[in-house]
């Protein structure tokens, strides 16, 4: 993430410096983003989610989210340009860039009929985007913190801003935490398309193909992810296994887990990948 503005500028000249970055476009889109989840919350519970205000804030919202990963993805490839350096494993490689998923997602979002959950993972993200660019950038350019009169170039400021500190701690107690929250949201989207296709919803069977492609490749990439799988996997055996279950319940559940392992193993394309290509995420 870029430095604030220097200090020493005049605060309109440090505004105008900050809100001409690329970066600045990567903020105000989450935080469209997060404004759009907030009204449609409100259209949701006022059970207007159909209303042509609903729909346009819907739709916002996932075009605010492709914009952020869009931002992502064009630095991260303009910097391999500027060296030189093609992305290690090709077509593979690009695919297994997670900002390139979740850009991909939000467009398909964007052409699809309306799904709650689907932007909640989005939305828990652009929290701790806004908040880590809010500390670091947009406090320091409105109440830079200066070293003392007199002190060597390198000192370090006497005190940092309250509010900053606050937003640091925050970020460092709920990251962790809200990770495993969009994981959840991630696994019972799934389950809610899964659903959708057995009714024959509108386009359901090509979004669960699609989500079940992403939601394999973030199985494939985050911890967070298959700690959620584990913990379903276990407290599903512990029902199943409990008195009073009927035989064939065992029967189906065994099924579906040596189906979900056969799928695994179908699909593991890191053995044509090599594996330090998956960058890490930067959303």
């Amino acid at each position: 993430m870029a430095p604030p503005p220097s200090a020493n500028l005049p605060l309109s000249q440090r505004a105008i410096a900050l809100v001409k970055t690329l970066q600045f476009a990567w903020f105000s889109g989450h935080l469209v983003l997060l404004l759009c989840i907030a009204r449609y919350a409100i259209s949701v519970a006022t059970f207007s989610y159909n209303s042509r205000w609903s729909r346009f804030t819907y739709r916002t919202a996932f075009i605010s989210a492709a914009l952020t990963y869009g931002i992502v993805v064009y630095k991260t490839w303009r910097a391999r340009q500027k060296v030189g350096a093609k992305n290690p494993g090709g077509l593979i490689g690009y695919a297994s860039d997670e900002n390139v998923q979740y850009l991909a997602m939000a467009l398909v979002w964007l052409f699809s009929p309306q799904y709650i959950f689907a932007m909640l993972p989005y939305g828990i993200y652009s929290v701790f985007h806004v908040a880590t660019y809010t500390r670091n950038n947009v406090i320091p350019t409105i109440q830079p913190v200066k070293a003392p009169a007199g002190a060597s170039p390198g000192a370090k400021p006497q005190s940092a801003n309250p509010l900053a500190e606050s937003i640091g701690k925050f970020v460092k107690n709920y990251y962790d935490y809200s990770m495993t929250i969009v994981s959840t949201l991630e696994i019972l989207l799934w389950a809610r398309l899964f659903l959708a296709a057995i009714f024959f919803q509108q386009r359901s069977w090509i979004l669960l193909t699609i989500y079940t492609v992403f939601l394999r490749t973030r199985f494939a990439q985050s911890d967070h992810v298959k700690d959620c799988f584990r913990q379903i996997e276990s407290r599903l055996d512990s029902l199943v296994s409990g008195q009073g279950m009927p035989p064939a319940a065992r029967s189906v559940w065994d099924g579906v887990k040596g189906g979900a392992r056969q799928f695994h193993d179908a699909t593991d394309f890191t053995k044509y990948a090599d594996g330090s290509a998956v960058p890490k995420k930067t959303h």
